[in-house]
C-alpha cells in the first residue's frame, strides 16, 4: 500500500521566524514566485549532500530574508552586490558552493556591472536571477526588465523605447561571454515549466560541485502585489506578458570539454531584440484615451488645512489626467507655519509639454478652508474658477473677474457617513463645472493604487455628490 508523505526540504528550516505568528508559511505574498524557487534550491542543496558548504548571498529585494528559511551559510551583500561578495567567498573558501541570489532591481540595474564582469571572469558561482519586470519590495517602480508598454508607478504612461529604452534581456546579455558554462531561463507557470526549472537549478548547482565555472539561472516569477493582480492571473501575465519579452531556453551551455552543446542561433537571437511583446503589453493594459486637442490647460492650486486630503486629491486629478493621455505635474508645496496655516499641491493638465510645474499665477484654485481663499484668490488669474468649501469659509474678498463657485463640501461629506471624502466632493464638482477629465479615469487611478473596496465605494460616492452639488 502506498503512502503519500509531504514535508519541506531538509534544505530548509523547521521552523521560519520571519514574520512570527505562524511559523510554518514565509512572509512572500500569495502567489509570489520566491517561496516555490527556494524550496527548489533547498531540494537540490539537500539531494547533493551539500547543505554543510553552501554559502547564499542575497542582497536587498524581497528575498533578503532568504536566510530565516534555507538553512545554509547565509551572507546578505550590499544592493547588486552579491556577485562581488560571492566572489570573495569563493576564492577565500573554493570547497564551498556559494549561490547569489538576485531580484531584477538588484541584478540588472545597480549591480549590473557587478554581474557582467563576474560572469565574464568566469567566477565559480551560482547565480539565480529572479525576474518579475518590477521592482516589488519598493512599491512596483519601473525595472530594467519592465516590458514595454508597461505601466508603474515610475513609468506612469507604459515603458517606451524613447525615454526608457527596452527591457534588458540578461541571459541574451551574458550569453555573449566566452566564459559562463551555463546560461538558462525558465518560468514558473504550470507544472511542466516547474519541472524545468528544478532541472536547470540542479544543472546549474552540480556545475559548481565539478568546478565547471559560471552558471546562470534566469527565472519568470509573478509578483501579484506589484502587478495587482490576482495570483491566478498572474501566472497568465507571465505566458502573455514576460514569455514573449523573455524565451525560454537554454541561451548558453559547456560540456566537460568546454565545447558548447547549447545556445541560441543567431538568427533567432537578433528576432530577440525585437519589442515582440509590446504590442501584448498595450492590449493587456487600460485602454488609454487621446488627450482632446480642444481642452484648455488646467494650472490649479489646490489649498487647505494638513489633513483634508488636498494632496490627495491633486494626485488624484493627475493620475486621472495621465490615464487620459495628458500631460500632467504635481507638485506639494508647504509653508512655515505649524498650524492654521494652508498645505497645498501645484496641478497642471495640458495637452502639450509642460514646461515648468511651479503655478505662480494659477488659472484654478480649489480652496477647503478660509485661510487657502486669502492667500491664493490673489493670485488666480482674471477668468479664472475659485471654488471654496463653503462649509469652511465665512467670508470671500470680493473679484468680479473670476467665476466663484461655493460647494458645502463638509457637510455634504458629513451625509454621506465620512468627513475624511470632503476632498473628493471639491473634486467631482470641479470636474462637473470644467470636465477637465472624467469621473471614472479618477476611480480608476484609485483602483489601481490598491484602494479597498469600500473606500472605493466611499469616494465613488463623494464624486457623484459633488458632481450633484455643481449642476444643482
Amino acid at each position: 500500500m502506498w503512502e503519500i508523505t509531504h514535508s519541506k526540504p531538509r534544505g530548509f528550516y523547521d521552523t521560519f521566524e520571519r514574520k512570527g505568528g505562524d511559523v510554518e508559511t514565509t512572509h512572500y505574498c500569495p502567489g509570489c514566485g520566491h517561496g516555490v524557487l527556494h524550496k527548489l534550491i533547498a531540494e537540490a542543496i539537500a539531494d547533493a549532500g551539500i547543505q554543510d558548504r553552501t554559502i547564499l548571498v542575497s542582497p536587498v529585494g524581497c528575498a533578503v530574508f532568504a536566510y530565516y528559511y534555507i538553512d545554509v551559510g547565509n551572507v546578505q551583500a550590499s544592493h547588486g552586490r552579491a556577485p562581488a561578495v560571492a566572489t570573495g567567498i569563493k576564492r577565500v573558501r573554493p570547497k564551498s558552493i556559494v549561490l547569489s541570489y538576485q531580484g531584477d532591481g538588484d541584478l540588472a540595474a545597480i549591480g549590473g556591472n557587478e554581474i557582467l564582469h563576474a560572469a565574464n571572469r568566469g567566477e565559480r558561482i551560482t547565480v539565480f536571477f529572479v525576474n518579475n519586470g518590477i521592482y516589488g519590495m519598493t512599491g512596483g517602480q519601473m525595472a530594467p526588465t519592465t516590458p514595454l508598454g508597461l505601466r508603474t508607478v515610475t513609468s506612469p504612461r507604459g515603458r517606451t523605447v524613447a525615454a526608457e529604452g527596452y527591457p534588458l534581456r540578461m541571459c541574451e546579455l551574458l550569453a555573449t561571454l566566452e566564459a559562463p558554462v551555463l546560461v538558462e531561463r525558465v518560468a514558473l507557470t504550470d507544472a511542466k515549466n516547474h519541472m524545468r526549472a528544478r532541472k536547470a537549478v540542479r544543472r546549474a548547482i552540480q556545475n559548481q560541485i565539478e568546478d565547471r565555472g559560471f552558471s546562470f539561472v534566469e527565472v519568470l516569477s509573478a509578483c501579484p502585489t506589484g502587478w495587482k493582480t490576482s495570483p491566478p492571473d498572474a501566472i497568465k501575465w507571465i505566458e502573455k506578458i514576460m514569455i514573449p519579452v523573455f524565451p525560454l531556453g537554454v541561451f548558453k551551455e559547456r560540456d566537460e570539454s568546454g565545447a558548447p552543446v547549447a545556445s541560441v542561433p543567431e538568427a533567432k537571437r537578433s528576432e530577440l531584440l525585437k519589442p515582440a511583446a509590446a504590442a501584448a503589453v498595450q492590449e493587456h493594459a487600460e485602454t488609454k484615451a487621446v488627450a482632446k486637442k480642444t481642452r484648455s490647460d488646467v494650472a490649479m492650486k489646490i489649498s487647505g488645512f494638513g489633513g483634508q486630503g488636498v494632496l490627495f486629491a491633486g494626485i488624484a486629478l493627475a493620475e486621472a489626467g495621465m490615464r487620459e493621455g495628458l500631460h500632467v505635474s504635481w507638485i506639494p508645496s508647504y509653508g512655515p507655519e505649524m498650524r492654521g496655516g494652508t498645505a497645498h499641491c501645484h496641478v497642471r493638465l495640458a495637452c502639450e509639454a509642460i514646461p515648468s510645474p511651479l503655478i505662480n499665477r494659477p488659472s484654478t484654485v480649489l480652496a477647503f478652508n478660509e485661510p487657502s481663499v486669502d492667500k491664493f484668490l490673489p493670485e488666480l488669474l482674471p477668468g479664472g474658477l475659485l471654488m471654496i468649501n463653503s462649509s469652511m469659509v465665512n467670508s470671500i474678498p470680493k473679484r468680479p473677474d473670476v467665476k466663484i463657485l461655493s460647494i458645502p463640501a463638509t457637510e455634504a461629506a458629513k451625509d454621506i457617513g465620512n468627513p475624511k471624502v470632503a476632498n473628493m466632493i471639491m473634486l467631482g464638482a470641479y470636474i462637473e463645472t470644467t470636465h477637465a477629465v472624467e469621473a471614472e479615469s479618477i476611480l480608476s487611478s484609485l483602483t489601481e493604487h490598491g484602494m479597498r473596496p469600500e473606500l472605493l465605494k466611499v469616494n465613488r460616492e463623494a464624486l457623484d455628490a459633488g458632481r450633484r452639488l455643481a449642476s444643482s
